[in-house]
């Protein structure tokens, strides 16, 4: 069991969005959340990514209980177990495809020729071999996302968390997206939990779960 939340409550002054929410995800597994608009789909990403505190509830990652670090310990923990993807990109515009993918290497201080070598392999192995001095404004759109998943890769992350990761790209781009997705669990047994709208993405899933009144059903 890569994660374990249970009980997780989350309200925005009277307004309470996630009312005991349970989910376990087994390592190598894709999780697909869906549900509709306001349903509280990205408050418990953010939760279960630890980007945001629930109210109540327990929360276990690799192990380790959540509640049981400090801020300083999550950040930590975050950069070392945690990888990202979201509907935007949120690459620096300022640095190549490769400095971008570099970056969480380096917060968490390895060896920058170390880093530079995995994030050259990575790049490589999404087919954007010919594209790591580009910076953000010379790539396509899907081309931008891969190189954001290889920076969510970058620290080799227990888990994966993507909020959306379709729904800024074009009907090719996002079946590439699908197929990377797959390809990345069988090929390097990555785990991950997919918040979307998009039907198809769901469908390849493992396991898809909707969000209804506050809780997954």
């Amino acid at each position: 069991m890569v994660l374990k939340a249970q009980h997780i409550h989350k309200s925005y002054g009277a307004l309470e969005i996630l009312k005991g929410v349970d989910i376990a995800v087994q390592r190598g597994e894709i999780v697909s959340i869906v549900g509709k608009s306001g349903a509280g789909k990205s408050t418990l990403l953010h939760i279960l990514g630890t980007l945001d505190l629930a109210d109540e509830g327990q929360l276990t990652i690799s192990d380790t209980s959540i509640k049981s670090l400090n801020a300083k310990q999550l950040a930590s923990f975050r950069n070392r177990h945690i990888g990202f993807v979201f509907q935007f990109h949120h690459l620096l515009p300022e640095f190549s495809a490769l400095e971008n993918v570099c970056i969480p290497g380096f917060i968490q201080k390895k060896p920058e020729s170390q880093v530079r070598q995995r994030a050259e392999e990575l790049l490589g192995y999404l087919g954007l071999s010919q594209r790591i001095s580009h910076k953000p404004s010379q790539l396509s759109g899907g081309e931008q996302q891969r190189v954001a998943v290889a920076r969510a890769l970058i620290n080799q992350p227990d888990l994966i968390f993507a909020d959306e990761p379709t729904g800024n790209l074009d009907s090719e781009a996002s079946q590439d997206m699908h197929r990377l997705i797959r390809q990345l669990r069988d090929d390097y047994g990555q785990t991950f939990v997919i918040v979307t709208h998009n039907k198809e993405l769901a469908d390849l899933s493992d396991r898809c779960l909707e969000m209804r009144d506050g809780v997954l059903i």
